[in-house]
């Protein structure tokens, strides 16, 4: 097991692609803390089948755009666990609508959790990985912020700033030999791209994607697995599209 004696944090870990990662790290071999903010049954019942497979886990609550809470959340980890070895920024929301009709208490709730739980997680780690010279952090982030999709501006401007955010922190903590790296995940079958399955089931989405499938949350934990693990010690910096080939193609259409 690749992490084997490593301890994570996985924000938003209660539910989706979260939920997923908390999994796979702990099929890794990694003792695993799993954030939730309001969802604490779910948060349980995921440390619950962690701790049935012999694994470690515990479940803890933090609102991660409150800069005290995410510190008490690193804090708890530490103390619970043991120690902490990989941060994995994954809590995220989404308010969609039109620009021309979104209330700005929208707009600010994305980015204040979006962004701001990326940036307050990742500074309360990082004198834990500073000072052991050794940390990982995988922001999950979105193939939206490097394009834009129908009444999601704010959702893509919140995931624009986290992959400028992993570049920049990627290049301040490499003399720590700490890692910063993000996984761009394309459109995941989860609770959160619901609304665009109630016209047509994402029929008419599938078609625009090469590999016609949605990603699965487990794909998608995956990469993180890849980038937290040792097998991407030289990777920093990176951000790894799990997108099924959508951003890499000129336009929706196939030649005949």
């Amino acid at each position: 097991m690749t992490l084997e004696g490593r301890t994570a944090l996985v924000t938003g870990g209660s539910r989706g692609i979260g939920r997923a990662v908390a999994l796979r790290l702990a099929a890794d071999g990694a003792a695993v803390a799993v954030n939730y903010r309001s969802r604490k049954d779910e948060a349980e019942r995921t440390v619950e089948e962690i701790t049935a497979r012999g694994g470690r886990a515990l479940a803890l609550r933090a609102d991660v755009s409150d800069p005290d809470e995410a510190r008490q959340l690193v804090d708890g980890t530490i103390d619970g666990l043991g120690g902490l070895h990989v941060l994995v920024n994954n809590a995220g929301v989404a308010r969609d609508g039109f620009l021309w009709d979104q209330s700005p208490e929208d707009w600010w709730e994305v980015l204040k959790v979006n962004v701001g739980g990326v940036y307050h997680c990742t500074r309360a780690a990082a004198p834990h990985f500073m000072s052991r010279r050794e940390g990982t952090v995988v922001n999950v982030s979105s193939v939206m912020g490097e394009g834009g999709w129908v009444g999601q501006s704010n959702y893509s401007a919140s995931k624009g700033a986290v992959n400028s955010f992993t570049r920049a922190a990627a290049v301040e903590l490499a003399r720590f030999e700490v890692r910063v790296n993000a996984v761009l995940a394309g459109f995941t079958a989860t609770e959160l791209i619901g609304g665009l399955l109630e016209k047509d089931g994402g029929r008419s989405i599938k078609r625009q994607l090469p590999l016609r499938e949605f990603a699965t949350p487990e794909q998608v934990a995956g990469a993180v697995s890849f980038l937290a693990g040792p097998d991407s010690s030289y990777i920093t910096g990176e951000l790894l599209r799990v997108d099924g080939g959508w951003a890499g193609q000129l336009g929706t259409g196939r030649p005949k």
